[in-house]
């Protein structure tokens, strides 16, 4: 959803994530890859060629004093660059185990070169979150960071575990932090709105109010482009298009799941599939209307109404969701809006049989309930004076 490979065991609650921001095989040797610093607004506005530069580039203008990127070790170095091949080939166990073994070289050489550490470590958390073990992931990351701030690769790999993990306040922070390095991450935006959508629901109106301290991004640390060179528009475009179609295949796996379990008659289990699917794309009506209906048969009508309106709102002539409603109206004995959106059904389409069954039955319970109140109420002792 190949190689024989090794794969560690992945402790994250699903599978493989997407990763939008691919770590690349690195050219050359350990020598050949010391790297020109982004200058501050400066140097070539971000138009570097493919290819030439590192797989996780940490943005900002380093300083002399700085350890010389790039100069590991050789065997240190092979250990990388076999870990990328890996990693390109799609044999993310294997790759995750040359990225470990290079980490622990240089922590046991002692070697002084943060950013070089910490590229290790956002490779290796590349390779978590392919495995979906977004845990990991996340405290690789965070070691990446603490290493080199506000590096771009690291930000959107964490904010993507902590959205696997649905930890949507994190996973915000850190997208939005993301695009204040770089605004013309596609992606980064997309998951920022999808989010914002998760938290208005989850949270209400006040949701921002709620959420960590965004960090300022210092301006050195940011990418002074006017325009994405083609070549990274392309590539976050694909990526894009390559989660979309991730996601709108688990949806439709999810949605197929749920419909097993209620022709099974196990809704409880479907219940959970459609909520899934809500997690995915709010905007489906049909997921609405289907939960709506294991809501009825387990009796949860008060939810199952709620669904029905979420349904409505998205597709105002539904006649699922107004019958639904109406039978969800029933459980509640609310009588007369039921029978209102029975009518509502039948103005939509006269010939569903299944709701002037139901429109017959509500308007008998509808006088019963009538008259069973008008008896309830207290007769009052009227004093008839005679006429002399």
């Amino acid at each position: 959803m190949g190689n024989a490979q090794k794969k560690p065991q992945g402790r994250g609650p699903r599978g493989g994530t997407a990763d939008k921001y691919k770590v690349k095989a690195e050219g050359g040797s350990a020598a050949e890859e010391s790297r020109k610093s982004l200058a501050n607004g400066s140097s070539s506005n971000c138009t570097t060629q493919p290819g030439t530069s590192r797989p996780d580039s940490p943005v900002g203008k380093r300083t002399e004093s700085t350890s010389v990127a790039g100069a590991l070790p050789p065997p240190l170095a092979q250990l990388k660059n076999e870990g990328n091949q890996l990693f390109k080939n799609g044999q993310f166990g294997d790759a995750l185990e040359k990225y470990t073994h290079a980490i622990t070289g240089f922590t046991e050489a002692g070697i002084d070169s943060p950013e070089d550490l910490s590229i290790l470590y956002s490779n290796r958390a590349a390779c978590y979150l392919k495995d979906g073990n977004s845990s990991d992931c996340i405290a690789d990351c965070t070691r990446a960071l603490e290493l080199q701030p506000f590096s771009l690769k690291p930000l959107l790999r964490r904010a993507m575990a902590y959205e696997s993990l649905e930890r949507y306040h994190k996973a915000y922070v850190d997208y939005k932090t993301a695009l204040q390095i770089d605004s013309n991450i596609l992606a980064a935006h997309d998951s920022v709105n999808r989010i914002t959508r998760l938290l208005i629901e989850q949270d209400g109106p006040d949701w921002r109010q709620k959420l960590p301290e965004i960090p300022v991004v210092p301006l050195s640390a940011r990418q002074h482009c006017t325009e994405p060179p083609p070549s990274t528009h392309s590539h976050t475009e694909e990526d894009t298009k390559e989660a979309d179609r991730r996601t709108e295949a688990h949806f439709t796996s999810l949605k197929t799941e749920g419909n097993e379990l209620v022709k099974k008659g196990q809704y409880h289990g479907a219940v959970e599939k459609y909520s899934e699917c809500l997690k995915l794309k709010s905007d489906e009506c049909a997921i609405y209307t289907n939960r709506a209906l294991c809501l009825i048969k387990l009796e949860c009508f008060a939810e199952a109404k709620q669904d029905c309106d979420s349904a409505l709102k998205l597709e105002p002539s539904n006649k699922k969701a107004f019958y639904r409603r109406a039978l969800a109206y029933k459980g509640l004995k609310d009588y007369e809006a039921c029978s209102s959106d029975l009518q509502e059904v039948l103005h939509l389409d006269a010939s569903v049989q299944e709701a002037e069954r139901e429109l017959a039955e509500v308007t008998a319970l509808l006088k019963q309930h009538r008259a069973t109140e008008s008896s309830s109420q207290p007769r009052r002792n009227i004093t008839i004076t005679e006429v002399a």
